[in-house]
Formats: C-alpha cells, structure tokens, sequence
C-alpha cells in the first residue's frame, strides 16, 4: 500500500506520454453544465490554432489582438468565469485578487520543477498555483546571413555589440529584457540583489540601446526579413517556425544562458467580483492534458511552443527534429541552469528599474 502513490504517478506520467486519456472523469462534466461553461481569452497568434480547436465544445474562445486588448476585456462586465493565456511579461499588469487558484495539483506534478515558481507567479513556495505554465523557452539571437557572426557563437550574448550590428539589430520593446542583457553582458546575474548597483550597468544598457535600429520585438522581425536588419533579439518560439522555412537565418543561444518566457494560463473573476471562486470555470484539464502529450505535443513544438515537461518525456519528440534545432526547442541542462525567469516585480523595484534605464538613456 505504501507504494500505491508512486505507482500511480509513474502510471499517469506513461499515460501523459503516450497520449492517453488521464484526468478526464469530472474535468469535462464540470465544462457541460449549464450549456457554455466559461472563456478562453487569448492574443492572436499567442495560442496554437491546432490546440484552441481542440477546446471542448462548451468553451467559447476569443481572440485579441494584443495583450492590451486582453487586459482591457477583462475590465468588461461578463457573467461566464474567464481563462486567459498570457505572457508572463504581461501578467504584471492584472488585478492580483481577481486571480484564482488553478487547482490542478496532477497537472503541475507532471511538470518539470523549473516550472512551479511560474506557477505561484514566483510567490513564496507555500503560496498557491495561480497558473498553469504550459509553453516556455528562451530569448535568442536571430541572425541573417551572418556566417561571421555565427562563427563566433561563443562571445554570446557580446555579439550584440559587434560594430557592423550598429543600427543593422532588432531589440526587444521591454527594458526588463535589455537590462537582463546588459547585465549578462556584464558576467553578472539578474538575480543578485546588487547587480543593478554595479557602476558599469548604465554604460552597458545605453551601449547596447544605441545599436538599435529599432525597438520592437512584434514587428521588428520584419526588418531582419527585409534584410533592413542582420540580427534580431527574439523568442524561441518566433524563432523556430522562421529558422524551419528561411535558410538564410541561423540562431544563437548563449552557452552563458538567457531570460527564459513563460506563457501561462490563468483564471480570472469576472469584472465586478459577482462570482464566487467556487462558480468560476475549472481548467479543461482533459484538453491541457492533450497539449502535453502526442500528437498535439508534435503540433505545439512545431509552432515553437515547448511544454515545461521533464526532459526524457519531451526527447521521444525532439528526436524527430533536425539536430541543430534541439537545442533551441530545450537547451542542454547546462545551458538551461544559466537561464532565468523573469520574477513579478514590486513596487519599489519598478521604481529602480524605470531609475536605472532613465539614468542610461540621458547620459
């Protein structure tokens, strides 16, 4: 009997693995009372179409153009309890009590450990799972008919200094970001409680700032494609479909390691805090359950979505890609342990962040 629990974990982690149905008695029932049983709010292109079609029937999806367009419907009166998926970047900007434990203990004990401070948005271990973390990955760098640059993968994340670079790069519109690199530029970590007192950091971002041709990772990538730019700081998640159809680009992820993206789902209260937390909708955990396991896992890689799955449960399915793509769908252990998250930030750290960046751009 001692033993029963552990059984039954290895049991469903081969049923996740194989595509069987695990989770599905009451997940379901819970989405076909009362005819429609919630929404699923999500950004254009932000959510694989193969895995949105598959949302059981008493699910109405909507689609947004932006994040904003997200935040700003959920400020709307509506009666149906409301899932979201949302970058972790953006996650910042919702009304913290409007959150509601996600409740899938089974799910998030499939997961690899890597993702249970997502799923507290990185509150204390003890906190509750107010999301589910379904897709992660790396920033990387996306180079175009660079060989030279290339070549000299191993200055990692420096390469973005090189002087032929000077307005030929595409940075992210995030200061969070350009600080985290400026940071590892500087061989130093993001999490150390100093590491934005250190005098060379100002220098550094403002260095990094003036290669810019343009600030703007949502349509900046049209500049690297037009030839316009040579290099692009980007997702592996819009990396990877443009690395499988463009020969002429080619990626680079640093040995030293990178910010790591999350995209996460969440329930959220209706606006106006009428429902109670036992009236919102349940996850669909019978269609998440899908997106972890074949063969929708092959369509979600495919677009660049890799589930935080532990790595023997995800290599059955990467060994089916090129080589030189592996990596950048999940890097190697090594690699991985120098990445990061990105944490929720307080108050007085926004407050020291926003102090940092305007001190680099006026100088």
């Amino acid at each position: 009997m001692a033993q029963a629990p552990l059984l039954s974990r290895r049991y469903l982690l081969q049923l996740a693995g194989l595509g069987g149905a695990v989770f599905a008695s009451g997940a379901l029932a819970g989405c076909r009372r009362g005819g429609v049983a919630g929404r699923l709010l999500s950004v254009r292109g932000a959510l694989p179409s193969a895995w949105a079609k598959a949302l059981p029937s008493a699910w109405r999806s909507q689609l947004l153009d932006t994040p904003q367009a997200l935040l700003q419907a959920l400020d709307q009166p509506s009666l149906e309890p409301t899932l979201i998926s949302l970058g972790d970047g953006w996650v910042g900007q919702l009304q913290r009590d409007r959150l509601l434990p996600v409740n899938t203990p089974d799910l998030l004990a499939l997961l690899d450990p890597i993702a249970q401070a997502p799923s507290r948005l990185f509150a204390p271990a003890s906190a509750a799972a107010l999301a589910f973390p379904w897709a992660f990955g790396t920033w990387v760098i996306l180079l175009r008919n660079r060989p030279d640059l290339l070549r000299r993968r191993r200055e990692g994340w420096s390469l973005l200094l090189d002087p032929s670079l000077k307005q030929r790069l595409v940075l992210p519109a995030s200061p969070r970001i350009l600080i985290d690199l400026a940071l590892r530029q500087l061989d130093l970590s993001s999490t150390s409680p100093n590491a934005l007192d250190d005098p060379r950091l100002p220098q550094q971002l403002r260095r990094l700032h003036a290669q810019a041709l343009s600030l703007d990772e949502r349509h900046g990538l049209s500049f690297l494609q037009a030839g316009d730019a040579d290099a692009a700081v980007v997702t592996s998640q819009r990396a990877i479909p443009l690395l499988q159809r463009d020969p002429r680009l080619a990626a680079v992820l640093p040995a030293s390691g990178a910010p790591l993206w999350w995209q996460l789902l969440l329930r959220v209260s209706p606006a106006g805090g009428g429902a109670q937390p036992q009236a919102a909708a349940p996850l669909p955990l019978e269609w998440i359950r899908d997106g972890l396991s074949l063969p929708l896992l092959d369509r979600l890689l495919a677009g660049g979505w890799v589930p935080p799955l532990p790595a023997e449960q995800l290599q059955p399915a990467l060994a089916r890609w090129p080589e030189r793509l592996r990596p950048l769908l999940l890097p190697p252990a090594p690699v991985l342990a120098r990445c990061s998250s990105l944490p929720l930030l307080s108050a007085a750290e926004q407050q020291r962040q926003q102090q940092l960046w305007d001190q680099a751009m006026a100088g």
